[in-house]
């Protein structure tokens, strides 16, 4: 199953949490704090590999998550990293943004891409100690890995895209000009999903050809499968037009003509602007007349035009030839660049840790804000100076504001993700 478009979760691992630990030692009376930090959290990083030719993997494993960084230690040892999490995918497929479609990355060259990092490990309590807090009895916890829903969305790789209605003769051209075997048969959508062929042209010189498989009216909008590979195209250098010249099937060439290019501008404006060849194909069973009259229709639009035959290779490699002259003036493959986050995006991933709710039941304010659990973890409650810290993160978050806004008096009751106290001014 050519599978070409695939939803999936990513997070990178959390940071490990910092450790609280005294140096103990015997002859050593009060040696201090010495917990060590945490590690850092496991990358999400995207490979490309050429085994792979679909995206069908990720119709059964839809999340990715790494693991966490170890939490700090004694006697100052920082916990260990946790490796990246490495996620193969084929050349030329697009990671973006479920949400803003963002482009994140553009698999297309060998070079891994990390698309979500890892959270920082957290502070030990060494790092707390000063000239009137000896014995810091808190650590700081890990931050939290970066998290995405992405789309990943496959565009072949490919210089030359052929295109065209079904059964004009594309799978036959290409099986004749290289070595791919696509399915042929005489009926329409005999060719089900795009197919790749490399065209050599000399003994170190070679240009890879796209079969763009159902292409009708309407594909842009649904109709037949174009609508489904039409993106296949994006990345062309040249598109190489196959149009059934002899009208065998009573249609209009010239018509035909017209309509797959009203639709690939349609899908995309660029496509329109894409450098084109036709290839007239099944010349053989055309009269001069219906070869002769195509000819001057698409040349007056200063459009190279070929008469072939791709069932007795007739005209082919001359064909051939003309498309490896016009790619040696073409720019390379279109390749996408990771667009940066937006400054609302960024505004709202540094306000992401400072979201809270609260509701009021039963004279009871219940605090909800996911990010304090961590902050949860490493807090002493028996320790006056690690409750003047947790009492610090609650007053810089605004929650203690949106308590007061919200009426509370002194002996109410909090409840912080099950840890309850009484609230004093």
């Amino acid at each position: 199953m050519f599978v070409d478009k695939a939803k999936i979760k990513i997070k990178a691992g959390d940071g490990g949490d910092g450790a609280v630990s005294f140096h103990r030692e015997k002859y050593v009376a009060a040696g201090g704090p010495d917990g060590g930090d945490g590690g850092r959290g496991g990358d999400i990083v995207f490979q490309v590999d050429d085994n792979f030719s679909t995206l069908i993997d990720f119709r059964y494993k839809r999340k990715y998550f790494a693991d966490k960084g170890e939490n700090g230690g004694a006697r100052n040892c920082t916990g260990k990293s946790a490796p990246p999490l490495i996620i193969k995918v084929p050349r030329g497929t697009l990671v973006k943004d479920a949400q803003t479609g963002r482009i994140m990355a553009d698999m297309s060259t060998d070079e891994p891409c990390v698309v979500a990092k890892g959270g920082r490990g957290g502070k030990g309590n060494v790092h707390f100690a000063t000239s009137t807090r000896q014995i810091p009895k808190f650590a700081k916890p890990g931050y939290p890995g970066e998290a995405f829903e992405v789309v990943l969305e496959l565009k072949l790789l490919a210089d030359v895209g052929l295109v065209g209605f079904p059964n004009v003769g594309k799978s036959t051209l290409i099986s004749v000009v290289s070595a791919a075997k696509p399915k042929i048969a005489n009926y329409h959508f005999t060719t089900l999903t795009p197919v790749l062929g490399v065209v050599k042209v000399a003994e170190e010189k070679s240009f890879v050809m796209a079969d763009i498989p159902g292409l009708i009216e309407g594909a842009s909008n649904g109709v037949g499968l174009g609508h489904e590979f039409l993106r296949h195209v994006e990345r062309c250098r040249l598109i190489l037009h196959v149009l059934d010249v002899s009208g065998i099937e009573g249609r209009n060439p010239v018509e035909d003509f017209n309509i797959i290019n009203s639709e690939l501008a349609n899908f995309n404006e660029e496509l329109a602007e894409c450098p084109q060849i036709v290839a007239a194909n099944k010349s053989d069973m055309a009269t001069q007349e219906q070869i002769d009259s195509l000819r001057e229709y698409i040349e007056g639009k200063g459009i190279p035009f070929f008469c072939i035959s791709a069932a007795t290779t007739q005209g082919t490699q001359e064909l051939i030839q003309k498309v490896t002259e016009i790619l040696d003036t073409l720019p390379p493959i279109k390749k996408y660049e990771a667009e940066p986050l937006t400054q609302q995006e960024l505004d709202e991933m540094a306000g992401l840790n400072e979201k809270f709710e609260i509701e009021v039941e039963d004279d009871i304010y219940y605090v909800d804000a996911d990010w304090l659990e961590p902050i949860l973890r490493t807090v002493n409650m028996d320790d006056y100076s690690s409750l003047q810290y947790f009492q610090r993160v609650l007053r810089n978050s605004g929650i203690i504001d949106k308590l007061e806004e919200m009426g509370i008096n002194e002996g109410d009751t909090v409840n912080i993700l099950g840890f309850e106290f009484d609230y004093i001014r």
